[in-house]
């Protein structure tokens, strides 16, 4: 094997969109190139319209991929009928919700499927429960699995939304690589966007030199930093913005602290430190003795 292939990184080499967003197409390709053996099957969802950004179409043209297109939104699925019609039954477009209960886990959707229960590609992308519809695929062992997580949070940090099909927040990439792990996957490549597990038994084949998220994360473009300073400043570093939303914060809408705060405490006039106390007991009234807190409680209150 080259010796390119030590690095943790080497898969970005391999980089390529033909339909996907930020070369997944090109990686897909070359991890499926390493597997042993391939039985052409794939499963997305949300799919879209079967075009659009997706992560299968390139296999199911060009490789001759069957593959389980799932998409929620009944006008888009209109749409993924229509440009699969030529493929006929290699392609099954089903049209339904994929959450994380007993009746609509993606198992109990792909049982209805001929699909083999180690498929080879499984492309998860619905904008906020992916780890909780990941957690609950248990019978089916697909071989590579591609994940979107929240790009936004930086690596390192444990974050899963709540499982809730009308919250849209994401969860981190270490979480994600908690999961695939408790699963039985590794990690073997990260994206801007994306994750890419194989199943433990696989994962010698890549013969990475490291697969710690921190090794393969190498874009943190979308990752907002805050910090704060000795005297109580708070600062922004990084993106500095909600990038689904196009609206940018800046410092000044993240202080903790009024201006005439911010000196570190052994600085502060006595005047200075009348209005902190005054500033942290409405902040905080939980904090102070109970005859406080029974005297002026009512005043935090009404400031909440």
């Amino acid at each position: 094997m080259d010796k390119k292939m030590n690095a943790a990184t080497w898969l970005l080499e391999f980089q390529r969109d033909e339909y996907s967003q930020a070369g997944e197409d090109g990686i897909i390709e070359k991890i499926l190139e390493v597997l042993p053996s391939n039985d052409r099957w794939c499963v997305e969802f949300g799919a879209w319209d079967g075009v659009y950004l997706t992560n299968t179409r390139h296999l199911i043209l060009a490789k001759n991929y069957s593959a389980v297109l799932i998409e929620a939104d009944r006008q888009r699925f209109l749409e993924l009928q229509g440009n699969y019609a030529q493929q006929g039954s290699r392609v099954i477009p089903i049209n339904c919700f994929v959450g994380f209960g007993d009746d609509d886990n993606l198992d109990r959707i792909l049982a209805g499927t001929p699909i083999p229960r180690d498929f080879d590609l499984l492309s998860i992308d619905i904008d906020g429960n992916d780890y909780h519809v990941w957690k609950q695929v248990v019978h089916y062992q697909p071989k590579v699995v591609v994940v979107e997580f929240n790009p936004t949070i930086p690596t390192g940090i444990e974050f899963v939304q709540k499982a809730d099909p009308a919250v849209n927040q994401g969860s981190s990439l270490t979480s994600l690589v908690e999961l695939g792990r408790e699963k039985g996957y590794e990690l073997v490549c990260v994206l801007p966007f994306n994750a890419f597990f194989v199943r433990r038994q696989d994962f010698h084949l890549f013969q990475l030199e490291s697969n710690d998220p921190r090794d393969l994360r190498t874009d943190s473009s979308a990752i907002t930093y805050l910090f704060t300073g000795f005297d109580g400043t708070a600062f922004l570093r990084g993106a500095c913005n909600l990038p689904w939303h196009g609206i940018g914060f800046s410092e000044s809408d993240v202080q903790p602290l009024p201006s005439l705060l911010r000196k570190f405490p052994s600085n502060y006039t006595r005047l200075q430190k009348i209005a902190f106390a005054v500033f942290r007991f409405f902040r905080d009234p939980a904090r102070f003795p109970g005859r406080l807190r029974r005297r002026f409680g009512h005043l935090a209150g009404r400031s909440g």
